[in-house]
């Protein structure tokens, strides 16, 4: 009976399974999205993402502890450098997972996973969704100085008209 195993075992053994994960983590880590299913892209995230708020802080025994984890000296390198910095505001929720369809071969589920951080064109879209938001607050200002502008120069040419007046006489 399967009571309380709350695990995918992605039909392999414990040591396959570990070395497997340890591996997708590496790739994840060097490239920033890898293409695998989305049983290993869902086990794969609960793997890596408690590493990753290990990053966080970065003592010996912190990179001991990821290295025991992942086996690859460079992987834990770039983790602690690079990535670490990126994701030192964000409290959870470093990884992505966007479905692509089906595979082929055996109509597997298919998906991307990567760091939400890394992705350019999700950034952008989250800027400009962010700008619009703000845009009717921004217009209204506009509007306001628009109006502010049109009193300044109908003030301006009164008191031109006004002094050429004496001046003429």
């Amino acid at each position: 009976m399967r009571h309380n195993k709350n695990f995918n075992h992605l039909g392999r053994k414990a040591g396959h399974r570990n070395a497997m994960l340890s591996n997708m983590a590496v790739s994840l880590i060097k490239y920033k999205k890898i293409n695998t299913t989305l049983a290993k892209a869902k086990e794969l995230r609960k793997f890596v993402e408690p590493l990753i708020t290990k990053s966080k802080e970065d003592t010996t025994h912190s990179r001991r502890t990821v290295f025991s984890a992942l086996q690859n000296k460079e992987a834990v390198t770039i983790l602690f450098g690079e990535i670490s910095q990126r994701i030192a505001d964000r409290p959870g929720g470093y990884t992505r997972i966007l479905k692509t369809g089906f595979r082929l071969g055996d109509a597997a589920q298919m998906c991307f996973i990567e760091f939400v951080d890394y992705n350019e064109n999700m950034l952008k879209d989250t800027a400009s969704k962010k700008k619009t938001k703000t845009r009717r607050a921004g217009a209204k200002k506009a509007v306001d100085a628009k109006v502010e502008t049109a009193e300044v120069v109908e003030d301006a040419i009164k008191e031109n008209s006004v002094a050429e007046t004496p001046a003429a006489e």
